[in-house]
């Protein structure tokens, strides 16, 4: 089988890399006794496929991990085990089933949706800047390519880009639709390109999309069968 699981990342578990994100989940299958398949040759691994990485200090409400078994499971004793393993900051939301398939959950996976919490300049400020992203033809970037500094055009990746005022901090909001075809455009790029300057005071992934032509979809929406975790569940 090929598990996945649907999981938010938030707190002070948010300042963890991905490679550490990683690590934590291999050690948490272990305690759950997760039969997890592993590979072949000198120095086996469990295979795992984790989606878009999250950068340092980002929250998520919807991050994904693709997990093959080495036999069928139980999903629903499978969610109970494991969310009862991770630990605080790291909470399973559910465990579902999925076709296999040739393309990586990271390959799948089209744009983000992201809510950017700024300051340095007032609402009206932040949306004039955003209005100026969006009717401008181009959008460059400095980016690193290969060691080599290389000039992008971001703007074919801002997809979306709404502003408010965020009512619990008296501040300005960004949710912001993100693509990832071609290189994924990060929240901190999209910020940088704004113009006052100003500062993300706060990021959260809200959402990864899968786009098929007209159509579009969540992770966890392509998967056909679930079970959720509550956390009374033990």
């Amino acid at each position: 089988m090929i598990l996945r699981l649907r999981f938010s990342k938030q707190g002070k578990i948010r300042f963890i890399g991905h490679r550490d994100v990683a690590r934590i989940f291999e050690r948490s299958l272990r305690v759950a006794k997760v039969p997890v398949a592993y590979s072949e040759g000198f120095s086996p691994r469990p295979k795992l496929s984790f989606g878009l990485a999250l950068s340092v200090g980002y929250e998520s409400d919807n991050e994904y991990l693709d997990v093959s078994t080495a036999v069928d499971v139980d999903l629903a004793e499978v969610a109970a085990r494991l969310g009862a393993a991770l630990p605080d900051g790291i909470d399973l939301i559910e465990v579902g089933e999925v076709a296999r398939s040739r393309t990586s959950l990271m390959e799948a996976v089209t744009s983000c949706d992201w809510a950017i919490d700024v300051d340095g300049q007032d609402l009206d400020t932040v949306q004039a800047s955003v209005d100026r992203l969006l009717a401008a033809d181009r959008v460059m970037i400095e980016r690193e390519r290969k060691g080599k500094p290389v000039r992008d055009d971001i703007r074919p990746d801002l997809l979306s880009l709404k502003v408010f005022m965020h009512t619990e901090t008296a501040t300005p909001r960004i949710h912001a639709e993100l693509g990832t075809e071609s290189r994924s455009l990060r929240p901190a790029e999209f910020v940088s390109v704004l113009e006052p300057p100003v500062r993300a005071t706060s990021v959260r992934r809200l959402h990864q999309w899968i786009s098929d032509g007209m159509t579009r979809i969540e992770p966890h929406e392509a998967v056909v069968s679930r079970a959720a975790h509550t956390k009374c569940a033990s």
